[in-house]
């Protein structure tokens, strides 16, 4: 079981983390496509690509995963909610 709910929309979908996920679930992974990340919700939680120190995203926030690069969440501490966007 992922340790997140889908939402799937119209060219974009909705991912939320709950503010009780275990941080021991955000595992280190990658991605087949590239996607470009929304901050709509979340207080707290952090980002972190490989060989890079993690950075706060806050809502207004934006960024772009590349295909294939590894990252991970850093729980914060309310829910997270994301409109990712996979970039073809």
């Amino acid at each position: 079981m992922e340790p997140y709910r889908d939402d799937a929309r119209d060219g974009f979908f909705i991912r939320q983390f709950d503010e009780n996920v275990e941080q021991d679930e955000l595992v280190w992974h990658r991605d087949h496509h590239s996607r470009r990340v929304d901050v709509l919700e979340g207080e707290g939680w952090q980002v972190q690509f490989d060989n890079h120190l993690p950075f706060r995203i806050i809502p207004g926030d934006h960024f772009t995963i590349k295909a294939n690069e590894y990252h991970r969440l850093i729980k914060g501490s309310s829910k997270l909610k994301l409109r990712i966007t996979e970039v073809l």
